[in-house]
């Protein structure tokens, strides 16, 4: 249905300009590397070809950071990329963050699935930060543009990158670049999941598919459509769509920087006479 909504892009265009303003990014920075989670998954898949475009496979790290419930195919799938990319096996690590959150659960108590999924994003965060504080670096983060409207991300963990390439490219568009691309295709096929726990598929906690979300929001922040128009053109229902934007508008403090309070120092300075 949403599907047919979405225009189909010009991919060796959108590869290329992703790649020109990554590199040119890094230029600006004084920074020579950069350092990716790379999960297995289609989004950090595709971060890690571009950066390889953008940088070169010397100056581009990967790091597979799993925890017990990481299913093995995923880090299959994230190793035939490395391999893939020819990456130098100097430049790409394992390490397993189990023992990491543990410690976090011992000094600060029992949690529940997704306080634990919270700290397991921000200790993979904390990890490639870093690997690229040691290693003169950048750290690239995969967030799409699907996942950053809806505000389905971990702040300070997934979320907390330096810089989101692919944050302008919805979930669909994300899938269609890895094809052509030629990623791996049981990679951007399969159900997309941050795997924090076991189970865990992002559709499922989205309680919405990708298709539907993606036609949601491009008929709302692309074309500017009311809720209404989207409801008329896309035949989805009214309350789905206003559920979507809902979220939207309560996760909005997570697109932000911190609120900073201003201080007027003529309002507030003390009287002298």
């Amino acid at each position: 249905m949403g599907n047919m909504v979405l225009p189909r892009l010009d991919y060796p265009r959108v590869a290329h300009y992703i790649a020109a303003r990554l590199r040119q990014f890094f230029e600006d920075s004084g920074r020579k590397v950069g350092v990716v989670g790379l999960s297995g998954g289609v989004d950090s898949s595709v971060v890690a070809y571009l950066t390889t475009m953008a940088l070169g496979k010397d100056k581009t790290r990967l790091y597979l950071l799993p925890s017990s419930v990481t299913p093995s195919e995923d880090m299959e799938d994230a190793v035939s990329v490395i391999k893939k990319l020819g990456i130098p096996d100097e430049n790409w690590r394992i390490i397993n963050i189990d023992e990491i959150v543990k410690a976090f659960e011992r000094n600060l108590g029992q949690m529940s699935k997704v306080e634990r999924g919270n700290i397991m994003a921000r200790t993979r965060m904390t990890i490639l930060y870093h690997e690229a504080a040691v290693n003169n670096g950048l750290v690239i983060g995969s967030g799409d543009k699907s996942e950053y409207l809806a505000g389905y991300f971990t702040k300070h963990g997934d979320g907390g990158a330096d810089v989101l390439p692919i944050a302008g490219l919805y979930k669909t568009h994300v899938r269609q670049l890895a094809e052509y691309l030629k990623i791996p295709e049981r990679i951007w096929i399969k159900p997309p999941s941050p795997a924090l726990w076991p189970g865990q598929t992002a559709e499922e906690e989205l309680g919405i598919d990708y298709t539907t979300l993606d036609t949601i929001l491009y008929l709302r922040f692309d074309k500017k459509l009311s809720e209404e128009m989207i409801n008329r053109v896309s035949g989805i229902p009214l309350e789905t769509v206003e559920r979507i934007l809902e979220r939207v508008r309560l996760t909005r403090h997570k697109r932000q920087l911190p609120k900073r309070f201003v201080i007027d120092y003529e309002e507030m300075r003390i009287e002298t006479f």
